[in-house]
């Protein structure tokens, strides 16, 4: 099981250059931990993608309703005050943005203390910085 920040999930979706790797990660694991609130940056990275992109909106459609079939199968992390008491921890100690230091406090009650038993999966080399330092083996890193 890994847990999985939004940066990494998105080229599970889009078309991106990490796409192939990041399918190949899911591909050997595809047990999945997420933050609740994971799914609306996912559906903002569409809809932002869908604005700049003058193509046809088909491909962002299927996007979105892939992440809709697959979210149910997924470990979903919704414990918000834990999560929350975490997020205000770690962002007085690393330089993180407050989406990432909810998705690191919510891979730190995914990991129930332990965090060295949870690989965390992320495209954000600050937030594998971060990571890291809580204990976390890292996948991707940026």
């Amino acid at each position: 099981m890994r847990f999985w920040d939004s940066s990494a999930l998105a080229p599970l979706f889009l078309i991106e250059r990490p796409s192939s790797q990041v399918r190949a990660w899911y591909r050997m694991d595809p047990d999945v931990t997420v933050w609740s609130l994971s799914r609306v940056e996912l559906f903002s990275a569409i809809a932002r993608r869908r604005r700049e992109d003058r193509q046809s909106p088909e491909p962002y459609r299927a996007a979105r309703a892939q992440i809709i079939r697959v979210w149910d199968e997924w470990s979903v992390v919704d414990a918000y005050q834990a999560v929350l008491q975490q997020a205000e921890r770690t962002i007085e100690l690393y330089p993180l943005r407050a989406a990432d230091a909810l998705q690191l406090g919510a891979a730190l009650v995914a990991a129930d203390g332990d965090p060295a038993s949870l690989e965390f999966v992320t495209l954000d080399r600050r937030l594998a910085d971060a990571a890291s330092r809580e204990g976390f083996p890292i996948l991707g890193g940026g």
